[in-house]
């Protein structure tokens, strides 16, 4: 199995190589992540001028490197159509530092690459560890090991985005695992201003919690509750696209992870 990873941290984020450790003897692994952080970046390309790409030292033996000059969506399609030339099998985006949950995917660069991976017909794996001040990536790297064994058993896996949120406490507090469908916006943006001499400027901060209480079966109220969360996102919602189907897989995913979580 040839596995593509990536993320919007940046090529020298911790998390990126701890799920890359972790996948190692799962498959060929290849890394190949933007060169800086491009966190809430959602699926902007890079359309309006050049890319470069950088061979990098790779901190994993055996496995490719490489830095853009670009958005996680660069990274996905440069990976993909250019930089190696055998296909990929699977993708997974992340570790994280920070959940993605509720509607708030739509604005994120982790989601962002998954979303390039599917529209190429390769299941993708967006997977987050739910602190950003202080992220623990064993459990999340721990969990999508199994998770990307789980659908590598699945003799057709379709070409869905797993979007992945981890608790972020050790995997005694874990609670299990649920299905669960996309909750409200968590966070909202908030403005903050200041003053340099006499120029004005202003930081958007994603940090402003919203004050209602997230239903039933919503990833946010599965991860407040010490579970890892797992939402199926068709990104061809904006075409219609049959989940008719959804139960069974989800059904298939729960029985291939087992009882271990």
């Amino acid at each position: 199995m040839r596995i593509l990873i990536t993320n919007d941290d940046g090529i020298d984020a911790p998390g990126i190589w701890r799920v890359a450790e972790a996948l190692q003897d799962l498959g060929e692994i290849a890394v190949v992540a933007p060169d800086r952080d491009q966190s809430g970046i959602g699926t902007a390309r890079t359309l309006l001028q050049v890319l470069r790409a950088d061979n990098v030292a790779s901190r994993l033996d055996g496995a490719v490197a490489y830095a853009i000059q670009g958005t996680p969506a660069d990274c996905v399609i440069l990976a993909i159509e250019e930089l190696f030339e055998e296909p990929f099998d699977l993708m997974v985006s992340g570790i994280n530092a920070g959940a993605n949950l509720g509607l708030d995917v739509l604005a994120s660069g982790t989601l962002g690459a998954a979303f390039h991976g599917y529209f190429r017909s390769i299941p993708s794996i967006a997977v987050s560890t739910a602190s950003v001040r202080d992220p623990s990536y064993e459990v999340a790297a721990q969990f999508t090991r199994d998770l990307v064994d789980a659908i590598s058993r699945d003799p057709s896996p379709q070409p869905l985005v797993y979007n992945v949120n981890i608790p972020n406490v050790t995997a005694d507090k874990i609670e299990g695992v649920e299905m669960t469908n996309l909750g409200p916006r968590a966070f909202l943006e908030n403005v903050e201003k200041g003053t340099v001499g006499p120029r004005t400027h202003y930081w958007i901060r994603h940090n402003k919690p919203l004050g209602e209480d997230p239903a039933e079966g919503t990833d946010i109220l599965a991860v407040r509750n010490n579970r890892i969360s797992i939402t199926l996102i068709d990104p061809a919602f904006l075409s219609g696209g049959d989940r008719q189907s959804w139960p069974e897989i989800s059904e298939t995913l729960l029985k291939n992870l087992g009882t271990r979580w």
